[in-house]
């Protein structure tokens, strides 16, 4: 792994620690319980591959499609995975990080406080966000049974993860039905699965405009410093520019180079159309193998808006994560129209190559979008 002096720039295994140390214990099961919950979920997500390809018409029947794993994990489990993604994605970024220090003065002893320091940041990063995640296709996740293991030279591909005790606990929350429940979530994340085994290019895609992001990092510590110290005036109140909307934007935004933002706004459009989409197929399929999807929907949109309280609106809002929110809303709202406009199959050219995927501006104007990919003569209905 990229380090300095002998001491890695990120203490990984100090994040794992860290995080499983801190996060909030799961709802009270039993063992058999919990072995109940495990079983459902792995015979949902079967299912759920075959309602999703039927609904989303993505893959032709008889087609094959790489396998990609489904796991079932707890709080802790989700940690380890994620922090095997992260080692996996920004290994370029650490390389460049050590090339640029490499040589310094006290370089190895800095290294080694700075990646522990790291770690344990990441560590409460990855405890705040471990009890809020129900699923998650993990696209650049290694090849490895360890999930606390990769790095560079891991075979990479992707793999879905379902958070059981997550599950449960939201189920429960929202007091709604858990066979329901259960399925619902299966079908979301069954389209993220199908999303990136039907279009090849996607991942090769999605990984080239992430590096793009990360290659733009400022390396310059004080310049690096400098940004911070503008983004912590402008969350103060302190500057005049949060008067012209800076205020509004998140710490992530706030420290970004322009190079950056512009990435950024592609990266936004993929991920809105990603999310949204996922939310219109799994309420698409809803009605017919899930009968109270009305009443999740609802409180679960209630539940999204609303939080848990002042410090998780708070972490949420410095995190971006309520950008997130909108990815959902707005996402899912471009494809609703555009299904509407040009029918299944005419929303399926999104898939054609990267130059099909809508901008930014399109994903707001859906009209945009088929006007340019299919031309002024798009009918209602076309396609289906």
């Amino acid at each position: 792994m990229t380090s300095i002096g002998g001491a890695e720039m990120v203490d990984w295994n100090l994040a794992v620690a860290t995080a499983t140390r801190l996060v909030r214990p799961g709802p009270e099961v039993t063992r058999d319980e919990a072995r109940a919950v495990v079983a459902e979920l792995r015979r949902h997500a079967r299912t759920s591959e075959r309602h999703v390809r039927g609904f989303t018409r993505m893959i032709p029947e008889g087609a094959e499609v790489p396998d990609t794993p489904v796991l079932v994990v707890d709080r802790a489990g989700w940690v380890r995975a994620n922090v095997a993604g992260f080692r996996e994605l920004l290994a370029p970024l650490l390389g460049k990080m050590q090339d640029r220090r490499a040589g310094t003065p006290g370089a190895g002893v800095l290294g080694a406080v700075g990646g522990k320091v790291t770690g344990v940041e990441l560590g409460m990063l990855l405890s705040f966000l471990a009890s809020r995640v129900l699923g998650q296709y993990e696209t650049f996740a290694p090849l490895e049974r360890d999930l606390s293991r990769g790095g560079p030279g891991a075979a990479a591909g992707g793999r879905l993860l379902l958070v059981a005790p997550n599950v449960v606990h939201v189920e429960r929350e929202l007091d709604v039905h858990p066979h329901d429940f259960r399925l619902w979530v299966c079908l979301h994340e069954e389209t993220h699965r199908t999303q990136f085994t039907a279009v090849p290019w996607l991942r090769d895609h999605l990984e080239a405009e992430i590096q793009s992001f990360l290659g733009a990092t400022e390396m310059d510590p004080a310049a690096l410093l400098e940004r911070l110290r503008e983004a912590a005036q402008a969350f103060a109140g302190a500057r005049p520019d949060a008067e012209r909307g800076e205020e509004g934007r998140t710490l992530v935004e706030l420290v970004q180079t322009p190079e950056q933002r512009e990435v950024l706004g592609r990266l936004t459009a993929v991920m809105s159309l990603l999310e949204g989409h996922a939310d219109f197929v799994m309420d698409g399929v809803g009605p017919e193998v899930v009968p109270s999807v009305a009443e999740i929907r609802e409180k679960f949109q209630q539940r999204r808006a609303t939080g848990a309280g002042r410090l998780d609106a708070a972490l949420r809002k410095l995190l971006g994560l309520d950008a997130k929110l909108r990815q959902y809303r707005d996402g899912e709202r471009f494809v609703r129209a555009v299904v509407g406009q040009v029918g299944m199959d005419g929303f399926n050219r999104v898939w054609t190559s990267p130059n099909t995927l809508p901008t930014k501006a399109e994903i707001a104007r859906p009209a945009d979008w088929v006007a340019r990919v299919h031309g002024r003569g798009g009918e209602p209905g076309e396609g289906e």
